[in-house]
């Protein structure tokens, strides 16, 4: 293309393509046809300077988002195409809710009017922090920095951006929390002291295999070989927009065939004989329609709530401290690593995606093996 001033060089181009030139007046004018025929202009002083928004709201349009008009575009347009466009297709549905509340609650309040290109990292950071004062937990907060930073990536690579502001930031310190798990005589009076409520066998199996609360509660039959002594992972419960749904585990390492141990088994037997009476009872109320292990008195799904809160009573019944549902997992990881279980082994039951995702969490549990294992090495060592 020729770039003498007066030469326009123009050719024509399909929508959603866009043409540069020169103008008489010395200035650089980028010219984008989008829709049926409609066009967008855009100024600067250099052929770089409008190529760069000419790629921009190209980038744009291929993502499904606003094209921004020169560069005017708000967090608020680029977030709501992001959301819609881009995360929406590609994660489930109770992940893309959560996205979308905390952009809705958190996000666009505070910098939605923000044009896109002038967010600075002091701007964000200033934003961080008063979500902090406000009283969100640093979880949270690091929460809103996450999906700023995946977003801003992605406008990054689109060309809408030169470089991603939410990675210039660190987000509040989250504490960590250490993991207490059972012991192994906590965990025999778990067992026993939940073995004659309605619900008993769901805590034991959970924490026999190391079950997500949804990975238990959507637990079917059909995915029960109680003769094989086998469980396998093939739906997690969710609530969506009120009404129960069961979907796909979130990786493929979370579907998985566990071995239960004799306990688990013969609890699972004792449930299923006392659900087939709840069964009957109910009659023609009872309404299960995914031949659920675990529901209520009439067939309806649990509502994880409602189980947590039943936990929590059966263990001040039983005499043992304050645990979340999801502490059942983390106790049987450590009690089979105690026991001398390969953390492969461990790693597979438990449905994680990495053994270092195992051996980080469980690090409190591995120097009593490593001591173990350096006993051993002695024995074969020492003269």
């Amino acid at each position: 293309m020729d770039d003498t001033p007066g030469n326009s060089g123009r050719r024509r181009r399909g929508h959603n393509e866009g043409s540069i030139y020169r103008r008489k007046d010395g200035r650089w004018t980028a010219v984008l046809t989008v829709g049926s025929g409609k066009r967008k202009s855009y100024y600067g002083r250099t052929r770089a300077e409008v190529q760069r928004k000419l790629a921009s709201a190209v980038a744009a349009l291929q993502s499904g988002l606003v094209p921004p008009a020169s560069e005017r575009q708000t967090l608020s347009q680029f977030l709501t195409g992001w959301l819609e466009n881009t995360v929406k297709p590609s994660v489930r549905a109770w992940t893309f809710r959560g996205y979308e509340g905390k952009v809705r609650t958190h996000i666009l309040p505070g910098l939605g009017n923000v044009t896109l290109v002038n967010l600075t990292p002091q701007r964000l950071e200033a934003f961080l922090n008063q979500k902090r004062t406000a009283g969100l937990s640093p979880q949270t907060v690091q929460h809103l920095r996450a999906i700023l930073r995946a977003a801003l990536s992605d406008a990054v690579k689109w060309g809408l951006v030169p470089r991603n502001v939410a990675t210039l930031v660190d987000g509040p310190r989250v504490p960590h929390h250490d993991i207490q798990p059972l012991s192994p005589d906590e965990a025999r009076r778990l067992v026993e002291a939940v073995a004659p409520y309605r619900l008993g066998a769901l805590f034991s199996v959970a924490l026999a295999v190391g079950l997500r609360q949804g990975e238990a509660l959507g637990l079917r039959w059909e995915d029960v070989d109680l003769d094989a002594g086998t469980l396998t992972v093939k739906k997690t419960l969710q609530r969506i927009g009120g009404e129960f749904v069961l979907v796909e585990p979130k990786t493929v390492r979370s579907r998985r065939t566990i071995a239960l141990p004799s306990a688990a088994v013969d609890a699972l037997r004792t449930h299923r004989a006392r659900q087939m009476e709840e069964r009957l009872m109910a009659g023609s109320l009872w309404r299960d329609e995914w031949g659920l292990v675990f529901t209520t008195a009439k067939g309806r799904p649990l509502q994880g709530t409602n189980v947590t809160r039943t936990f929590q009573q059966l263990l001040t019944r039983a005499g043992l401290r304050r645990q979340r549902f999801h502490d059942l997992r983390h106790s049987c990881a450590s009690l089979l690593l105690a026991q001398g279980v390969h953390p492969r082994v461990v790693m597979e039951t438990l449905g994680h995606s990495q053994i270092g995702l195992t051996m980080n969490t469980y690090s409190h549990v591995l120097p009593p093996l490593q001591r173990e294992a350096a006993r051993r090495m002695d024995e074969v060592l020492a003269r």
